[in-house]
């Protein structure tokens, strides 16, 4: 077996944080320095801390700006036609919405119909040539 394999291991190391938090825990590294450690990350605080490495937050905050305006846009957009149909359009009162079901259900009623006769109509050829099938098995 190889001698002096393992690295030394040492019980009492210094880990330094940015933040000015210290603590000693067991490594086989002299000392340890970190970014974020239970004293500020934001998980155990319940505060928001940002490392910003290249001005990445500021890009992306300034693209989360910009997405928000572009969909403003469309919303007023929208609601421009929107009221541009509606102001053409004559208001709509209790006694036209009652007009409109009284005639409309003689059509419903009439199309339903309509609609059992024409599927009956087309699924009897395939009725029949299902039943020449099972005759013609036995």
């Amino acid at each position: 077996m190889k001698t002096d394999l393992h690295p030394k291991y040492n019980k009492d190391i210094k880990v330094t944080c940015s933040c000015g938090s210290q603590f000693l825990v067991g490594s086989t590294m002299p000392e340890i320095k970190t970014e974020i450690c239970s004293g500020c990350h934001p998980f155990y605080t319940g505060k928001q801390k940002l490392i910003d490495s290249a001005g990445r937050v500021d890009k992306f905050m300034e693209r989360v700006k910009k997405a928000q305006k572009m969909q403003e846009k469309k919303v007023k957009k929208v609601d421009s036609e929107l009221d541009e149909m509606f102001e053409e359009e004559t208001p709509v009162t209790e006694e036209k919405v009652e007009e409109a079901v009284v005639e409309a259900e003689p059509v419903i009623e009439t199309e339903a119909a309509a609609d059992t006769e024409a599927e009956s109509e087309e699924t009897a050829p395939a009725k029949k040539a299902a039943a020449k099938k099972k005759t013609a098995k036995k």
